[in-house]
């Protein structure tokens, strides 16, 4: 029988204790009266506070695990709903120990079986420091990610007689300097001109248009980016004759001893009216191995999920409109249910990427708990930050690959200011924007590409070189090489929308990168439903 909330709120008013009618409609659900006491009793004696609201559980949310399991064996399953209500019952499902050697580094909950395997372990992923900002904050932020990037620029062989800018004098040669540009302009005389500072002090570098290898670099560099030079000048003027990015390259490709596979999403806008969920339940048959002839989908042990796994609820004005699911909770009900039809032997990696409820500034944390509580109870599982390193397939002997995953959301940024990128339609290529991130080894190295959050250590710099990078946001698919690192951009689940078909975008639909860890094999399998690739033939989009 349902407790009476006026029950409850007798209760309340005995102890002296306000409470929200929110949390009184959810208590009222129980069927325990002393249990739901002895709950407001514990956080009020733990908080301290009389006025009791459902975000003090949310708050102290490890406390109320204790206290929740002092109730009696008989009222489990009661408690364990009311739980699920409050947001509080939720676990992240794999058993990955994190380094604890970053401070903004976190480590998933205690996973649930039967995702009993360590053949997935998070390498790095990030949360909010949970503290209000301030100047010094961003000051740091980006003296700490000059610091790391110089340091990978000294390693540089190119980069002799290195030496901060304060201590440039007369007309000394064969100097080479490494800082951060803060402003480019090109000069009457086509030359260009780069503000550039260091932590000692800030210069004016010159490229001549002449030197033409060295001016097509400096061209394509961005603000913010963190560049070594060398060349000769004085204390007002420094001649580049070289420009080196920090950069980064594999010496070499690994290959697992095991013959299995890794497949690739990102962008299924789960709740949209433009979800192509036929193409997406023929993607599902297919990971279960009901597609007739395919016998290599029994080798598919990982699925990566790159953001936007909803269409998500007020991301873009009068978005309601066009929705299926009005509401965020049944969007990820939704996509909870799709996702548990997949075989419980394939991993399920997820980040968040902008359509999802989640903060805008990167790094994005995990997707909240609070509202997708149905995603987070799929048994196998992983739940990191945008963005994230991944590691799969790790056994005794083979260190098994690091899978960077980034949403992309900075990539119309470099693919409409950088002048290689935007010559050669790289809205359409997204692999090149992401070799162009790997030479820059940051995420996001301009100030204004990105919402970010001043972490300490920049979460978007990108410190270890990995195996494969993945990527989505601009609805485009890729697959190439940069320096042994695989790139690979993931298509959509979702049709032309009005505004791509506004700007003359040309998305790609359904079509998802399978990487065979033993062979390196790279294939692109089809999903799109005949009739769809019709319509977009039509358009002039196939």
């Amino acid at each position: 029988m349902i407790m009476d909330s006026k029950e409850i709120l007798g209760f309340c008013m005995q102890k002296g204790l306000l409470i929200d009618k929110e949390l009184l409609n959810l208590f009222s659900l129980t069927t325990d009266v002393e249990s739901t006491k002895l709950i407001i009793e514990k956080i009020r004696e733990h908080t301290n506070s009389r006025i009791i609201t459902k975000n003090i559980f949310i708050q102290h949310k490890d406390s109320m695990d204790k206290f929740f399991s002092q109730v009696p064996e008989s009222q489990k399953e009661n408690i364990q709903n009311l739980k699920i209500k409050l947001g509080l019952s939720i676990e992240i499902s794999s058993n990955i120990p994190v380094p604890n050697d970053d401070a903004n580094l976190v480590s998933p909950a205690t996973p649930k079986t039967p995702f009993e395997d360590n053949n997935v372990k998070v390498v790095s992923t990030h949360h909010s420091p949970g503290k209000k900002f301030e100047v010094s904050h961003f000051t740091n932020y980006f003296r700490n990610r000059f610091s790391e990037l110089r340091g990978f620029l000294q390693e540089r062989p190119e980069l002799t007689n290195l030496v901060s800018i304060n201590k440039i004098s007369g007309g000394k040669q064969g100097i080479s300097i490494i800082g951060m540009i803060l402003d480019k302009k090109v000069t009457k005389n086509k030359n260009i001109l780069l503000d550039v500072e260091d932590s000692t002090g800030r210069i004016r570098v010159l490229i001549n248009q002449g030197k033409k290898d060295v001016y097509e670099k400096a061209e394509n560099l961005c603000l913010d980016a963190v560049v070594g030079f060398k060349g000769s000048g004085n204390n007002e003027i420094f001649f580049a004759n070289e420009v080196c990015l920090p950069d980064m390259a594999l010496t070499e490709k690994k290959y697992s001893p095991f013959d299995e596979s890794a497949v690739f999403i990102s962008d299924v806008h789960v709740g949209s009216k433009l979800f192509l969920e036929k193409s997406f339940l023929k993607f599902i048959d297919y990971l279960n191995c009901k597609i007739p002839g395919t016998p290599e989908a029994e080798k598919i042990k990982y699925l990566f999920m790159v953001g936007d796994l909803v269409a998500g609820v007020g991301v873009y004005p009068n978005q309601e409109k066009d929705l299926e699911i009005k509401d965020i909770e049944g969007q990820y009900s939704h996509a909870a249910e799709l996702f548990g039809k997949i075989r419980s032997d394939i991993k399920i990696i997820m980040i968040p990427g902008n359509h999802d409820c989640v903060r805008l500034a990167e790094p994005q944390p995990l997707l909240d708990e609070k509202y997708t509580w149905p995603i987070y109870n799929l048994k196998n599982i992983t739940l990191a930050s945008n963005p994230s390193v991944i590691n799969i397939g790790a056994r005794e002997g083979f260190s098994g690959f690091d899978v960077l995953m980034y949403h992309g959301f900075s990539y119309f940024y470099y693919a409409n200011n950088i002048p290689k990128l935007a010559m050669t339609d790289a809205i359409n290529s997204p692999d090149r924007i992401m070799h162009y991130l790997l030479q820059n080894r940051h995420l996001a190295p301009t100030h204004a590409s990105v919402q970010y959050s001043p972490n300490e250590k920049d979460p978007l710099l990108i410190r270890k070189v990995p195996d494969i990078f993945v990527s989505g946001h601009l609805h485009k698919g890729a697959a190439s090489y940069y320096n042994n690192i695989l790139t690979l951009s993931s298509t959509c689940w979702e049709n032309l929308t009005s505004f791509q078909e506004k700007v003359g975008a040309k998305p790609d639909f359904c079509k998802v990168p399978m990487f065979n860890l033993k062979t390196r094999q790279v294939r692109i399998l089809d999903f799109e439903e005949e009739e769809h690739k019709k319509k977009m033939e039509d358009k002039g989009l196939q």
